[in-house]
């Protein structure tokens, strides 16, 4: 099972009480799919960056659960079909913690060569610093 993050728009011109009512059938969904809701997030009416279609404002909702890849299918498949869905986006969260590691040893090793007088070449594609060949005179 995999951790998954959907974000979705739904329309302004939608009651409060209809919003609440979309949400809890997309909710739904994910516990039908054997999934676990982990977060349900409503922020609420607030104003887009930029129009989408002739709307200036939706609902934001986002959802974080735990389940097999068939949830955001379906989830993407149930989004397609309704008009009051503006936007929906889905992510797979990461489950590693410090990506920032494995770039400090890189940086360590580049610091320690350099410090020991050696110049390097840049690196080839994806590759790693060569030391560079001093030329006799």
């Amino acid at each position: 099972m995999r951790l998954y993050e959907t974000g979705f728009l739904i329309s302004p011109n939608v009651t409060e009480e209809e919003a609440d009512i979309l949400i809890q059938q997309m909710a739904d969904i994910v516990t039908q799919k054997n999934g676990k809701m982990a977060k349900l997030e409503k922020w609420g009416k607030r104003r887009m960056a930029y129009q989408i279609g002739k709307f200036g404002e939706a609902y934001y909702v986002f959802f974080h659960y735990d389940g097999g890849p068939d949830i955001p299918l379906e989830l993407g498949r149930r989004f397609r079909q309704m008009d009051t869905i503006l936007r929906y986006l889905t992510l797979v969260k990461e489950t590693q913690q410090n990506v920032r590691k494995k770039k400090k040893a890189v940086d360590r090793r580049r610091a320690k060569e350099t410090a020991a007088g050696e110049p390097t070449e840049p690196a080839a594609e994806g590759g790693t610093p060569e030391p560079r060949k001093r030329e006799e005179a």
